[in-house]
């Protein structure tokens, strides 16, 4: 686990379309000239912003790029209607490129505004794996090219293929795949996570543990297990020592390098496989969870779930946190889904010694209706590559069964109600 390593990782991954690490955020306005002349900026909406939106504004004046307007950004878990009202502004402003400065909600927003500003039609059109390619090929309008500005360590929706949009009426979230909306330049200054309270940190570290998390699970078997190991664990090991202390002091330079670095790697780890159950149960509890909360609270329960197929990253992850002193079971000794509730265990103290929540029934609003829901959504054709990622793949008809399991068990906080398949 080093510094070192996470840029040469990411260095890999990215290559030249990205600009990342402490103090960066100056040169926005020379990576969106390589794109265009002009450009329309969508902004954060979140308090203190106006500082880092000056300094974007003056960086493309800098550069030569005429800014021919400002589009307000989207708010938390990217609702529809704010898709729909930023593609309407970018169609007005006519520009060569996008410049986005926000946060994952509103480069989620502004990748899929995008698309409905290219490309026509509604959302609902988009949803699922490879549409927008496949509306791409049958039209001659390309996307406009967009630089991702992120300023908090989370999503990594600045690196990605997706894009989560929210119908709050529904209190539901679905999900474009897509490699044509990867922006093709992206920033992410770490310096200005300082700005982030401590909640906001805690949720994002989640986000990117359990992106890493997620995909080393799903990963066991398949032919770039040991690239995803490589990454996953480097990041995993990231979060697990540097969380606490970015909130034991929010402007710890170092500690907050180490978060940014980790949640880049997440959005490494999830353009080389797919998040699986706690992902694509979070959609269905936007109403009142964060999605980095939401993951976070789940990933313990479907430790278990899947500890029979896992064993091999479970090592790895038990030891990396029983090196941060998170457990003292002899983790050695164990196998299956004794060794699965072990490191489950030690997750949910990480949880505790930051004050994060480690069960459903603990959150405000949650109910059985929420149970309800998870499972309609994980049923529908749009969201199956999230079954289809799991390490333990389940048809829809073994979904009320085995992820109703997980469900009352988070509710609870009872990892033996957690039924594993067989």
């Amino acid at each position: 686990m080093s510094f070192e390593k996470a840029r040469e990782l990411i260095r890999q991954f990215k290559q030249d379309g990205y600009v990342y690490g402490p103090g960066v955020l100056n040169q926005v306005g020379r990576v969106a000239s390589e794109l265009g002349s002009s450009a329309a900026l969508v902004y954060p909406t979140h308090p203190g912003s106006e500082a880092l939106v000056k300094i974007v504004t003056e960086s493309l004046s800098d550069s030569g790029m005429d800014v021919v307007g400002q589009v307000r950004g989207a708010a938390p878990n990217a609702p529809r209607q704010d898709v729909y009202r930023i593609a309407r502004e970018l169609k007005k402003l006519n520009p060569q490129a996008i410049v986005c400065l926000g946060g994952g909600s509103t480069i989620d927003a502004t990748k899929a505004a995008d698309v409905l500003c290219s490309l026509g039609g509604e959302i609902e059109d988009y949803f699922g794996t490879g549409r927008v390619t496949d509306a791409l090929r049958a039209t001659s309008n390309p996307l406009l090219p967009l630089v991702a500005v992120q300023t908090a360590a989370s999503s990594a929706a600045h690196l990605t293929k997706y894009s989560n949009i929210s119908d709050l009426s529904k209190g539901q979230k679905k999900l474009i795949v897509d490699e044509a909306i990867v922006p093709p330049r992206a920033v992410f200054d770490y310096g200005v996570t300082t700005s982030m309270s401590p909640a906001l940190t805690v949720d994002g570290a989640w986000d990117g543990l359990s992106h890493c998390l997620e995909v080393l699970y799903g990963a066991v078997g398949r032919a770039n297990y040991d690239k995803v190991e490589e990454v996953a664990g480097e990041g995993i090991g990231l979060i697990v020592n540097f969380v606490e202390r970015a909130l034991a002091n929010l402007e710890d330079a170092e500690a907050r390098a180490a978060l940014g670095y980790a949640t880049d790697l997440g959005g490494y780890a999830i353009m080389l496989g797919g998040t699986s159950g706690p992902h694509l149960n979070s959609f269905s509890v936007v109403d009142i969870l964060s999605h980095g909360r939401a993951c976070g609270i789940l990933n313990p329960y479907y430790t278990v779930f899947f500890a029979p197929q896992i064993e091999r990253p479970l090592r790895l992850v038990g030891k990396i946190f029983r090196d941060a002193g998170l457990t003292k079971v002899g983790l050695d000794a164990l196998a299956g889904r004794t060794l699965g509730v072990a490191v489950a265990g030690a997750m949910m103290a990480l949880s505790r010694r930051v004050g994060f929540p480690t069960t459903l029934g603990e959150i405000e609003g949650f109910s059985g209706e929420h149970i309800q829901r998870a499972l309609a959504a994980a049923k529908d054709p749009q969201l199956k590559m999230k079954l289809e990622n799991m390490p333990v793949p389940l048809s829809p008809s073994m979904v009320d069964e085995y992820m109703g399991s997980v469900f009352e068990a988070a509710r609870d906080g009872d990892l033996s109600l957690v039924r594993n398949v067989g």
